[in-house]
């Protein structure tokens, strides 16, 4: 018997948003998670599971995870990965904190505005009691898009400086230097570096935990005496990357580099990479080499370069900070930005916000009076 009832189409899929508290729930998200983080060109590293979820098991205080995804169908199609803090105001703060570089959110690249206007809404409807303070975002970021969709009061602030190269190999890198003498340095050093018999791998993924292990150890030994950033010897540090860094290198997110010596390691070097960049986040290196006069600097970049290469991938960062050492190389200099978003309820924790960034400029600027004052000669108290 033939079936003669009318047929109609199937619904279109429907586009649901979610706020996620829950840590187990945000583990499970691991695969989805990928997905969309590979359709999103713009992100970075720092946006990738296996690094947030990492940061959350260090430094996340339990009830404060807000995650606003965006679903079509099921399918995540946009996610702004939160945490609440409370100082100096109530605010929705990204994952990752001050030990990542790059701070945004996810869109699906082929689900663009519509993804961004979910995206933005259940944003807004998070933040009913707090400000949006998204840090430390790239120029062309997807959070860029939300900003410009907001309809409340909004503010854009510079934030922290990134120096930036084009992903060329070593001999275009110091073919691009501003002389020749500074160019045959370079070459120079490359030079030693092989006189020496520095050599390089690739750590394959079941030798990372131990490599990360002996990077974090050298890289102790290399500040030993000197002043470093306390919070890379800390041991929630190093759990943090150990569990981010290994299943990065298995997704092709990161990538580790031994140095060898007379078959000893003297030098570690993590290297984090996304679709559109690579960024040399931290190494380690055996005073050794100093005292060998071999070019740190010259030895990880000569190796860095040599592994970014992708379609796609033209963007050799040098992440956050304004080294001197860093701007031999002739680098762009690419501000972050501060997106600060608040609904007109919420108008007075953004006015706090401006007025505590504008206290700390101040501060910095006076603290940094003396230092010029003894560059230039001058007195100081």
């Amino acid at each position: 018997m033939t079936d003669t009832r009318a047929r109609t189409a199937a619904p279109p899929a429907r586009r649901t948003t979610e706020l996620v508290t829950d840590e187990a729930h945000f583990a499970g998200l691991a695969p989805q998670w990928a997905r969309l983080y590979a359709r999103c060109g713009s992100a970075t590293p720092f946006q990738s599971h296996a690094w947030l979820h990492s940061w959350w098991r260090s430094y996340g205080t339990p009830g404060r995870l807000r995650l606003v995804l965006v679903r079509d169908g099921g399918e995540l199609v946009a996610a702004a990965p939160l945490t609440l803090v409370r100082r100096p105001v109530p605010a929705l703060v990204p994952l990752g904190g001050a030990i990542s570089d790059y701070g945004d959110v996810l869109v699906d690249d082929e689900r663009g505005p519509e993804a961004v206007a979910a995206l933005t809404e259940a944003l807004s409807r998070a933040a009913r009691t707090a400000l949006v303070d998204l840090r430390e975002v790239r120029p062309g970021a997807a959070a860029e898009r939300v900003y410009d969709r907001w309809r409340g009061p909004r503010r854009r602030l510079a934030d922290s400086l990134c120096l930036e190269l084009p992903a060329l190999p070593m001999e275009e890198l110091a073919a691009r230097l501003p002389s020749g003498k500074a160019r045959q340095r370079v070459r120079a050093q490359v030079r030693r570096l092989d006189a020496l018999g520095v050599k390089s791998r690739t750590v394959l993924p079941g030798e990372v935990d131990a490599a990360l292990g002996r990077l974090l150890e050298l890289h102790r030994l290399q500040w030993q005496d000197r002043k470093v950033t306390g919070e890379h010897l800390k041991p929630r540090f190093r759990d943090h990357l150990v569990r981010a860094v290994g299943p990065m290198v298995c997704a092709g997110d990161a990538v580790v580099t031994e140095f060898r010596m007379d078959d000893e390691v003297v030098a570690v070097d993590v290297t984090l990479l996304s679709r559109r960049l690579a960024g040399g986040y931290l190494y380690g290196a055996h005073p050794r080499l100093r005292e060998c006069r071999a070019d740190v600097a010259v030895m990880l970049l000569d190796a860095c370069a040599a592994r970014i290469t992708a379609p796609g991938r033209d963007t050799l960062s040098l992440l956050r900070g304004d080294e001197p050492y860093k701007h031999h190389w002739r680098p762009d200099a690419v501000p972050n930005q501060r997106l600060l978003l608040a609904r007109r309820r919420t108008a007075p924790l953004l006015a706090a916000a401006l007025g505590d960034a504008a206290a700390r400029r101040r501060g910095k600027a006076l603290l940094r009076q003396p230092e010029r004052k003894e560059r230039d000669g001058g007195g100081g108290t």
